[in-house]
């Protein structure tokens, strides 16, 4: 089984209320072959919401206490983000996922790139905090851009 981020499967819970869909993506779930999760809503958050980015490293560093998830009016918001991050480790063990496809730049999902915590739409190379907990877990973690490598493995 796969697990695949809500948003990729069409589902509106983006920060904005929008989906990013991948038909690609959206087809697997279609097809009984993933499971959709959201770590923001699993965290306790609500669509739509504030944006959010990670300050001060990545999500390895937000595991670490190192670094925090602060929304754009800048409350912080990182024990939600772990939260969420652990929610869905648990939905990955109890179906017992081995591949995980999660939104990319997201402060929970990036799996190679991530906003630099400034607000101004740069990007930086890091992993979010879903996809820190999850590669410490020894699951495979890929971004939609890597749906086509992904697929022929399947």
């Amino acid at each position: 089984m796969i697990l695949i981020s809500s948003c990729l499967a069409g589902l509106k819970v983006r920060y904005n209320g929008t989906d990013s869909l991948d038909e690609r993506i959206q087809r697997l779930m279609l097809e009984n072959k993933a499971v959709t999760v959201c770590p923001e809503l699993m965290g306790g958050f609500s669509t739509p919401r504030e944006p959010a980015e990670i300050v001060g490293g990545d999500g390895e560093d937000v595991l670490d206490g190192k670094a925090r998830v602060v929304e754009k009016s800048g409350r912080d918001v990182t024990e939600l983000y772990i939260k969420g991050a652990y929610a869905t480790l648990h939905k990955a063990l109890e179906v017992g996922a081995t591949k995980v496809i999660l939104k990319e730049y997201s402060p929970s999902c990036g799996s190679a790139m991530i906003y630099n915590g400034d607000f101004n739409g740069t990007k930086l190379v890091g992993v979010g905090v879903t996809t820190a907990l999850l590669r410490r877990n020894n699951i495979a973690v890929f971004s939609e851009e890597d749906v086509s490598e992904l697929l022929l493995q399947i």
